[in-house]
């Protein structure tokens, strides 16, 4: 058995020291780790099996979020929706029994076309009735009409310059005398037979046009309008209002209008003209507005015309 020297022993001694030492400081640690494993063990056994953290990451990122609208920048407006043009709404009664002051017919807001009921001549055959007051309106309308002006003066210029030694006189005189003239004449004829004579007998002073029928139907319907007219309910009736209204303006004509002869063969010369000429008036009315919407005129003036006639537009006055 070999000896072991003091030096040797001492050696031992040491080694089994600093093993102890290091063992003493690594049990700790060891512990904790035993316990944190143990503890990891019992824990997954108690709860149920969660999908990993990976797995959720990866499903989070393979599926991209919706995408919101980009908003347009304040300074731009979103289109507008397209309009959508909506018939017509029929008339209620208000609105055609107002009277507008402004000397202009009542309009309609809406994108679809109304037609004027205060016109000397309408197409629809449903128009509103006019009241007296209404009837009265369309009288002045007819008298300040800028075209009926425009024919009394163009008129009184030619009747001068052909004569300028009528009873008038020549010259501008002349020429303001007979415009003067002629003027109360128009406005007596619109008193009596647009307004005075329909209100009293409940007749329609405009003329209805029949558009869409055969073209005999519509001269025949044209040239007997001087003696059928149309009651406010539409019904057919005797045109009171045209076939007084001549004899009672030639009888006023011969107290004011110089130049004329006043007796009884000359007077009724006159009713007997004004009623011969008197179809001319709803023949155009008739058929200019199918004339008008087929011909191109470049005349900017007579085309402006022509479209307030073939589309019923209320005359700026």
């Amino acid at each position: 058995m070999q000896s072991i020297g003091p030096h040797g022993y001492d050696m031992i001694q040491r080694t089994k020291v600093g093993y102890g030492k290091s063992f003493n400081k690594l049990l700790p640690s060891c512990i904790l780790a035993g316990a944190v494993a143990a503890g990891s063990v019992t824990h997954a056994q108690r709860l149920p099996d969660a999908p990993s953290a990976l797995l959720g990451y990866v499903i989070q990122t393979a599926t991209p979020p919706a995408q919101q609208p980009t908003p347009l920048p304040p300074d731009i407006a979103a289109p507008p929706p397209a309009e959508q043009e909506k018939p017509c709404e029929k008339s209620g009664d208000t609105e055609t029994r107002r009277i507008p002051w402004s000397l202009r017919a009542p309009s309609a807001d809406s994108p679809c076309h109304r037609e004027n009921s205060l016109q000397p001549f309408v197409t629809a055959a449903d128009s509103p009735p006019l009241t007296p007051e209404l009837k009265g309106f369309l009288a002045i309308r007819n008298v300040l009409d800028p075209f009926n002006l425009i024919t009394i003066a163009g008129y009184s210029g030619i009747y001068v310059a052909a004569d300028s030694h009528s009873a008038y006189g020549p010259g501008f005189g002349g020429w303001g005398k007979l415009a003067g003239y002629s003027l109360l004449e128009d406005m007596q004829s619109e008193f009596f037979g647009t307004f005075a004579i329909p209100s009293l007998v409940k007749e329609d002073p405009r003329y209805h046009r029949m558009p869409g029928k055969p073209v005999k139907q519509r001269i025949y319907h044209a040239l007997i309008h001087t003696i059928i007219s149309q009651h406010d309910d539409g019904r057919p009736m005797l045109n009171y209002a045209t076939l007084l209204t001549y004899p009672i303006s030639a009888e006023l004509s011969n107290l004011y209008v110089p130049g004329i002869a006043v007796n009884a063969p000359s007077t009724a010369k006159r009713v007997l003209a004004g009623y011969a000429t008197d179809p001319i008036g709803p023949l155009i009315a008739e058929f200019l507005p199918d004339i008008a919407s087929h011909i191109h005129i470049r005349v900017i003036f007579v085309q402006e015309i022509l479209q307030k006639i073939a589309t019923n537009q209320p005359n700026t006055i």
